[in-house]
């Protein structure tokens, strides 16, 4: 790829990317100053060179949709390697809860922007995030120039007093997203999960976000523990209370669903819900079964992919993810053809996308300019039968080369803007984090 100008990070410019295969064509795509893409068309098309600012040459590069992260804790960077290898409560209680008690909005600045960063280089131009100091991950995303739907983790343990805390905390967030006009970046209500939120939590997060017309994002029957517990206390499943409390809609992300039976998948496929499959964290924390794909599927719901956090998955990469649930979905159960390659890369193009409202997930006119070039001149695209195919069960983030988030360059060649300090400064702030936590006993 030709172009070494830095500028070409800046945004706001015109865009053709030459010599790439577009489709399954060997082609050119031209992305206007809006940030849309213009037009596809075969060959390099030498009018559209004469208008673009700047011109990439793909060098037979795959262009593919961006793809999307559907359920993530991007400061949980900073806990990467932390814990590891416990018992899933053991974990939250005696490890992750403690040290999140010392977190501070520069920490939760410092951990997205590195989550970022990671997720750039796998190809990831979108996320779904829950966490807390949610305007210092705003802050994060806006300078990254990625897309993503933000959340402060609600949970009130059935206390009043705490329930109106989170409320507050989830109305200052919505009115700071409100505040900042950036199109890539959107909020939603984060009842945690059923087993940390009351009735009236849930209730209060289904409403807002009726009314404010924004997501909604969830854990939902992650174990078998939670289930029991769930109709032990209400008297019904998981899915059923959240129904029953207004949560379910084609504006809401479940993640796991590790443990829905028949008939919960027919009720988030009735409302149109997008499940977020996890299959490395759910494979780490062990958690004994995978997400139904095929019967949520069936039934009318949005399949879509997330990573989790770091402190439960380690990494961020999309790519590995996508594999890992192709493979998992066929292990458990036990069925060879389920979740086969194309259907595991809608899950992380156009499912995801639909999901979060960030466009159609897909190389065409008028779409958002959101494309990764995936390079085919690496081992893993080596021979090149399949594109799909390749880009789901052979190549990792190592082949990919380039990155546009609505027509910004994020990365350019393997090269991203302040990589270094990004780096320096997450690795400073995550040792000084377990510092304070060791110093407060």
């Amino acid at each position: 790829m030709t172009n070494e100008d830095p500028d070409i990070f800046g945004g706001g410019s015109s865009i053709l990317l030459v010599n790439v295969i577009v489709n399954g064509k060997k082609g050119s795509i031209y992305i206007d100053e809006t940030g849309k893409i213009g037009e596809t068309c075969e060959g390099a098309n030498a009018g559209l060179k004469a208008e673009a600012e700047f011109i990439i040459d793909g060098n037979g590069a795959i262009a593919t949709p961006g793809f999307t992260n559907t359920h993530t804790h991007a400061a949980m960077s900073l806990l990467r390697g932390y814990a590891d290898d416990m018992h899933l409560q053991q974990w939250l209680s005696e490890k992750i809860w403690p040290l999140e008690a010392h977190l501070t909005g520069e920490d939760v600045y410092r951990g997205t922007k590195l989550a970022c960063l990671e997720m750039i280089r796998s190809g990831t131009i979108a996320f779904n995030d829950m966490y807390f100091f949610m305007d210092q991950a705003a802050k994060a995303v806006d300078e990254m120039g990625m897309k993503a739907v933000l959340c402060h983790g609600f949970i009130d343990f059935g206390d009043e007093a705490k329930r109106e805390s989170e409320i507050k905390a989830t109305e200052v967030l919505y009115s700071h997203v409100k505040a900042m006009n950036n199109p890539r970046i959107k909020m939603a209500t984060g009842p945690h999960a059923p087993y940390t939120i009351s009735r009236e939590g849930l209730t209060w997060c289904a409403e807002f976000s009726k009314e404010k017309d924004v997501h909604l994002h969830i854990h939902l029957s992650e174990t078998e523990t939670e289930v029991k517990e769930c109709i032990e206390q209400h008297g019904k499943k998981p899915a059923e209370l959240l129904e029953e409390c207004g949560c379910l809609t084609n504006k809401t992300i479940a993640a796991h669903c590790c443990w829905l039976d028949d008939a919960e998948c027919e009720l988030l496929g009735k409302y149109g819900v997008s499940p977020s499959h996890n299959p490395a964290s759910n494979m780490k924390l062990a958690g004994g079964r995978a997400m139904p794909y095929q019967k949520l599927l069936d039934a009318g719901a949005n399949p879509t992919l997330g990573t989790d956090g770091c402190s439960s998955n380690n990494n961020l990469d999309i790519l590995e993810e996508v594999k890992f649930a192709a493979l998992l979905q066929k292990f458990f159960w036990n069925s060879d053809t389920v979740l086969p390659a194309n259907e595991a890369y809608d899950m992380i193009t156009s499912a995801g996308a639909k999901a979060l409202g960030f466009g159609p997930g897909r190389i065409e006119k008028g779409a958002p300019a959101d494309i990764v070039l995936i390079r085919t001149d690496v081992a893993c695209n080596t021979p090149l039968y399949n594109p799909v195919s390749n880009i789901i069960y052979s190549c990792g983030s190592n082949a990919v080369d380039t990155v546009i988030c609505d027509g910004r360059v994020l990365m350019h060649e393997g090269t991203i803007p302040g990589e270094e300090e990004i780096l320096k400064k997450a690795s400073e702030t995550a040792f000084d984090l377990v510092k304070r936590k060791e110093d407060a006993g």
